[in-house]
């Protein structure tokens, strides 16, 4: 095969991948799904994440909530010690068997494994203020709640927000396994494709092609913002040197 056929062959592959009976739409369908199912990982994932690092946090300044606490620990350990395409399967299979949506079994399930994750994100995130500002909101008048509020927890979101939003880009990638279970995300789509077009090479090469332009979106994104938080920091460090 000379060079000009071998072209000609691959665009007809490619032709045969992504445009014959608009087999573009089952990509696009594919990435929004795993948008979708990322998202709403995220955003169950931060909910219990902040919920059972605040938990943690007060029961090891305070002594307090120390049921909670054993409890989040013991959930975080469950979470963490068990492969996720496990999770997922008993989430589909038995959890939520008479349940049609797959997209939303599959955020549920990314989200409950996620805030696993987020927890100690959000705890070592708490861990960065001093110590001394939890005495101090005591001192004041403040409650625990009332100092983690309005003290611990916006000094601490800082930090937090840079791992956070790795662990967003991370779910985006780590989602391509609820095709295990028939969910038609963007890592099941080539699958498809190729049961029709008997060819791998293509599907695979632009379903990996839209991962990488996602996750150069979210990590451009995320380089603006620690930018932004590094101006910040270097904003407030020069006003309290003026300031004395």
């Amino acid at each position: 095969m000379d060079f000009q056929s071998f072209i000609q062959d691959l665009g007809q592959r490619f032709f045969k991948a992504f445009i014959t009976q608009d087999r573009w739409k089952l990509y696009l369908e594919g990435l929004g799904n795993t948008l979708v199912i990322a998202s709403i990982s995220a955003m169950i994932g931060i909910s219990i994440g902040i919920v059972f690092a605040t938990v943690n946090y007060t029961y090891n300044k305070t002594g307090k909530l120390k049921v909670l606490s054993k409890i989040s620990n013991f959930y975080i350990t469950l979470v963490r010690g068990t492969p996720v395409v496990l999770q997922l399967m008993i989430m589909y299979f038995i959890v939520f068997e008479n349940w049609k949506n797959g997209v939303m079994i599959g955020a549920i399930t990314f989200g409950l494994n996620s805030g696993a994750y987020v927890a100690e994100i959000v705890r070592a995130g708490f861990n960065s203020v001093d110590d001394g500002q939890m005495e101090a909101g005591r001192c004041v008048g403040l409650n625990v709640g009332e100092t983690m509020w309005h003290i611990i927890i916006p000094q601490a979101t800082k930090n937090c927000l840079p791992p956070l939003f790795n662990e967003f880009i991370t779910l985006v990638k780590e989602t391509a396994i609820v095709g295990y279970v028939g969910i038609r995300d963007l890592g099941k789509i080539p699958g498809m494709i190729q049961s029709r077009t008997f060819d791998y090479l293509f599907p695979l090469l632009i379903a990996a092609v839209l991962y990488l332009i996602v996750v150069l979106i979210l990590t451009q994104i995320l380089h603006i913002l620690e930018k932004k938080f590094a101006k910040n920091e270097r904003h407030h460090r020069w006003e309290v040197e003026e300031n004395g």
